[in-house]
């Protein structure tokens, strides 16, 4: 694969065949997806994609890149496709994501700058995508079931907790769907947050994007799945968006606690959800790496299921159940 699709890469670059370049895997996602950097003599840099048609929906990346760059949103360009191969040819934004860049000293300028790209993510018009529903936001929670208990940590769920987590699932769905509907990334978080020239934020891995909840991207971001800052830090970069939102009216007034209620049961969804997709990345598609993320998601759902009624009896799951299992396991550690 990696031969034809240099060769392809080469001919859209417009370089001729046998001209000296340089052309090396690049760092891969939790997709199908795989990436090689295109470099010629010169130093002129691409980037080539191998996307399956069969398991990547390349129409929707192109239809969402399209429509995030007419936004003025920072994309990478597409040079030329092919649409039966699957292969795609995009400008190459670096190897700087912004996880890397993050410090205690500067976070809250980053943070900054990554709520002002939100925010114009969330002024783009949105209806052309389709709906982040009630049938998908639930799926994906039941992910956590699958993959996570019964898969990773072996256990079989009674039938009473198992109607618990439906009832769970409901609510955290009726949260979700009562706040105002927006453009979802989907995974606006610092691995997916590129540092380009100037200082700029480059956005990547939006091709999922859907219509839905206006605080799924802002959690996604400030509970970022790799990396923590203490909760009241949290806090309040939260509420200075819902600041922002309201001044560019994306949302109308609401007060502090309706809107870290929005925010809490949010991530609440979203961290059930990645629980169970940790866990089938590496039972199913052998990327382990992922494991040791999961103490951090846990410690995420856990101290926010605590606070909240509607969670009580998923609190207490973990604690006689899931926790005891999960201490056992050779990826668990304390999160710091």
């Amino acid at each position: 694969m990696s031969e034809s699709l240099e060769s392809w890469a080469v001919a859209r670059a417009g370089l001729s065949a046998g001209a000296p370049c340089t052309f090396s895997p690049v760092s891969g996602d939790a997709s199908f997806r795989q990436y090689f950097r295109l470099r010629d003599a010169a130093g002129a840099s691409f980037i080539a994609v191998s996307a399956p048609p069969d398991k990547e929906d390349n129409e929707a990346f192109i239809s969402v890149r399209d429509l995030l760059a007419a936004g003025g949103t920072a994309v990478p360009e597409l040079h030329a496709y092919d649409p039966v191969a699957g292969y795609m040819l995009l400008s190459d934004f670096g190897d700087t994501l912004l996880l890397g860049e993050l410090n205690a000293a500067n976070v809250d300028d980053w943070y900054g700058s990554a709520c002002g790209t939100l925010l114009n993510l969330q002024k783009i018009d949105a209806a052309v995508l389709p709906e982040y529903d009630a049938a998908q936001l639930g799926s994906e929670m039941r992910l956590f079931d699958e993959w996570f208990v019964a898969g990773l940590l072996g256990y079989e769920l009674t039938g009473d907790q198992m109607q618990m987590l439906a009832v769970l699932r409901d609510e955290l769905i009726a949260a979700a769907v009562s706040q105002p509907q927006v453009l979802v990334h989907r995974d606006y978080h610092s691995r997916n947050l590129m540092v380009l020239e100037g200082d700029e934020l480059g956005v990547i891995d939006f091709q999922d994007a859907r219509r839905g909840p206006v605080t799924y991207d802002l959690v996604s971001l400030l509970r970022d799945c790799y990396v923590q800052w203490p909760a009241e830090q949290v806090r309040g970069w939260a509420l200075e968006y819902r600041n922002m939102a309201q001044a560019a009216s994306i949302i109308t007034d609401i007060d502090d606690a309706e809107f870290m209620r929005w925010f809490d049961l949010m991530g609440l969804q979203r961290h059930l959800k990645v629980l169970g997709i940790f866990a089938r990345l590496s039972l199913r598609d052998g990327k382990d790496a992922y494991l040791k993320d999961l103490p951090l998601v846990v410690d995420y759902t856990y101290s926010v299921a605590e606070h909240y009624p509607e969670a009580e009896r998923l609190v207490k799951l973990f604690n006689d159940t899931l926790l005891p299992l999960i201490k056992r396991q050779s990826w668990w550690s304390e999160p710091s």
